[in-house]
């Protein structure tokens, strides 16, 4: 029964989700909390792990979600849920872009999903920086009242420094995150 569940909870992910796996994070953190899957902390571990192994994110959340809940054939139930509609949608599109691609309705709802793409991506990095940067929720007033008593110094820090490595020095995100990963484990280990 789980492994239906499972691969339907995932197949309704892969379903109504654009933008990718970081969009799709609110959907498949809403969805595994609404069975019970796990907890917000341990979510935010499982994106973590998501963006550090190889892969597509939502495939790698489906995958670990579906193998901690039901073993292999949980992950395999979960995949196959999560990656299914995306193929069948581009056979369908592929069949028909052609002949449409010039309908101003089709440019006017890809104008419409763009927006809705990059806030589904600031939705899930809001998530993220709750659970991992601070301790609650980032529009919280509690938060405004006493701001360092929630804060999580280290990681804060561990976020700036990738963020100027990144953005300024342009290093590789995989020597950043090998680099990152060693300061986490000395510093927060």
């Amino acid at each position: 029964m789980i492994i239906l569940y499972l691969f339907s909870m995932f197949f309704r992910i892969g379903l109504f989700s654009f933008g990718g796996g970081l969009a799709m994070l609110p959907l498949i953190f809403q969805s595994v909390q609404e069975f019970g899957f796990m907890t917000a902390a341990e979510f935010s571990n499982l994106v973590a792990l998501s963006q550090v192994t190889p892969g597509p994110i939502a495939v790698n959340a489906a995958t670990f979600v579906g193998f901690n809940y039901a073993g292999l054939l949980g992950a395999v139930a979960a995949t196959l849920g999560v990656c299914m509609p995306a193929f069948l949608l581009m056979l369908i599109v592929m069949k028909f872009m052609e002949k449409f691609k010039e309908s101003r309705g089709l440019q006017g709802a890809f104008a419409g999903i763009r927006p809705v793409t990059v806030g589904l991506i600031g939705a899930a990095a809001i998530f993220v920086a709750e659970t991992s940067l601070i301790n609650g929720k980032l529009f919280s007033m509690k938060l405004l009242e006493d701001p360092l008593s929630y804060i999580n110094g280290i990681p804060l820090a561990i976020f700036a420094v990738t963020l100027l490595l990144a953005g300024k020095f342009k290093i590789s995100p995989i020597k950043i995150t090998i680099l990152m990963a060693i300061v986490g484990a000395v510093l927060c280990g």
